[in-house]
């Protein structure tokens, strides 16, 4: 599987405390916000990959870690993982927020959601300006 970005998904009892402690008591830097400004999502730069922080867990200990994966063919990948055999908790499918997902977990029950940003998507936009 040739992974072109990841990050690891905390899904926190209490987000704003999780938010905090990341931004300002470890001094992790924000590479972006996205959702709703009382209550965002955040994805902090973490080495040579991201940790995002959004939504919630119900609180029961390790229940709250999730892996992400961006891949080129999350379709392709479906069809790879089925032939050898890996579970899979959710075929592939376009969200409402325009990525393509598919989940499935590790031995352990670790949920991994594989990711393929389309072509279209804003994520996809160079959003400088060049002047010239």
């Amino acid at each position: 599987m040739e992974v072109l970005s990841s990050r690891m998904l905390l899904r926190p009892a209490d987000p704003d405390a999780s938010r905090s402690f990341y931004r300002d008591m470890l001094g992790l830097a924000v590479y972006r916000e996205f959702g709703p400004a009382d209550d965002p999502g955040v994805v902090f730069f973490l080495g040579q990959g991201f940790l995002e922080i959004s939504g919630r867990s119900d609180g029961s200990r390790g229940a709250h870690l999730q892996i992400w994966l961006q891949v080129r063919d999350v379709e392709a990948e479906h069809r790879r993982l089925v032939a050898a055999g890996v579970p899979v908790r959710r075929p592939p499918r376009t969200e409402p927020w325009g990525l393509i997902e598919m989940w499935i977990e590790d031995p352990d029950g670790t949920p991994i959601v594989l990711v393929q940003i389309p072509e279209d998507h804003p994520l996809r936009r160079d959003h400088r300006t060049i002047d010239i």
